[in-house]
């Protein structure tokens, strides 16, 4: 067996080592590919989700903003009000960043031209209330769209589902009512004995939407608190709820449902509801954001984690593989330096002090018979035949 066999085994061990370092890193690499794609989707979701907050939260003061210009609307004044005008610009601004990922551009161009004829409306107050609920329906309309194209309402985490519900339908909703119940009440102590029927029945109609309204409000922001991380929900919602609760109450008595509304209670009660709902808003955004925001960062902590474990492998892995091959090298290089041997099947016989004749291999010699004794055996079998 040559000296260049061992060699050659020494370099195939090395190829075998690189090979099996490949085999490795294939199925680690493949793993960590899906781990990362895992983790982009789950922060691309996020982020649009982020995208949907900001958005609503441009569109908060504008269902205000709206309940405002309604009010004035009824008594008399066509001009636009300022606040009207400022929560318009805002949420441009918000649908020329947001729009295209959201899909809200179109609908928002439809409500801004709504929203622009308002004060070119004319006709009894019938007509002037009827078109300012149009433009508040739109409005909702475009809330559900925001929590839907941004994924808001299949967020799987309870505290942020139970958080958009409260502030992308609840709150809208209740506002919108408490404004309606308000110019509702309005119209009932200012209509004639022909149409206060018709009217009554639309007065009772939004006080029960206020009060459901409330009601659905008050349970989402209840199990938020129950089930959420944050240590700050509990205590920002607490005092502004409850000035909520307090201006539904004063709400049903001035509504006096069944009697005669009491409109001065009733524009309180609206300016109370109002002033709390903004607040609440402003909180339960604010909320979502930030556990948001801790979900992205703690997604981005395990991006930087596994980019971190995979460099580590792959550091692991080269050093593995040189040190492999120097090895392998160092062998190959013993064996070719190395004494020669001669490794025939038969042995020198003067390179061992011990080997000598082996009695077993000689020949016979010419004449001699073997295994009939010596000279002497021979003279002494040959007299007696004399």
């Amino acid at each position: 067996m040559s000296v260049s066999v061992n060699s050659r085994r020494a370099r195939l061990r090395s190829a075998l080592a690189v090979v099996l370092t490949v085999l490795v890193l294939l199925p680690a690499a493949a793993l960590f590919l899906r781990v990362l794609d895992d983790n982009t989707k789950q922060r691309d979701r996020l982020t649009l989700e982020n995208q949907g907050v900001e958005y609503l939260t441009a569109l908060s003061p504008l269902v205000s903003a709206l309940a405002e210009s309604q009010s004035s609307a009824l008594q008399g004044v066509a001009a636009e009000p300022a606040s009207l005008t400022a929560a318009v610009a805002r949420v441009q601004e918000a649908d020329a960043r947001l729009g295209e990922a959201l899909d809200t551009s179109e609908r928002w161009a439809g409500l801004k031209d709504k929203i622009g004829r308002l004060p070119n409306v004319t006709g009894d107050a019938a007509t002037i209330y009827e078109a300012h609920v149009e433009v508040s329906d739109l409005t909702l309309a475009l809330y559900s769209a925001v929590r839907e194209n941004s994924t808001l309402n299949r967020d799987e985490e309870s505290d942020i589902w139970f958080l958009q519900e409260a502030a992308a339908v609840d709150m809208p909703e209740a506002v919108t009512a408490v404004s309606r119940m308000g110019d509702t009440a309005n119209l009932v102590a200012a209509a004639k004995s022909k149409q206060k029927a018709a009217l009554n029945v639309k007065f009772g109609y939004e006080v029960l939407a206020v009060q459901n309204a409330g009601d659905e409000l008050t349970d989402n922001l209840q199990a938020a608190v129950e089930d959420t991380e944050s240590a700050t929900l509990a205590g920002n919602l607490v005092s502004n709820l409850n000035s909520f609760k307090r201006g539904i109450e004063d709400a049903n008595r001035g509504a006096n449902f069944g009697g005669s509304p009491n409109v001065s209670a009733m524009v309180t009660a609206q300016s109370t509801l109002q002033t709390a709902l903004n607040a609440l808003s402003g909180v339960v955004l604010k909320e979502m954001k930030t556990l948001i925001d801790d979900r992205i960062d703690a997604l981005n902590y395990r991006r930087a984690e596994a980019w971190g474990l995979l460099a580590v492998a792959v550091a692991l892995i080269v050093v593995a593989t040189f040190w492999t091959r120097a090895r392998a090298r160092q062998v190959t290089d013993s064996i070719d330096d190395g004494p020669s041997r001669d490794v025939s099947v038969q042995g020198d016989a003067g390179a061992n002090p011990y080997s000598g004749p082996n009695p077993y291999d000689q020949a016979p010699n010419y004449g001699e018979i073997p295994n009939y004794g010596d000279n002497a055996t021979r003279r002494e079998r040959s007299g007696a035949l004399r």
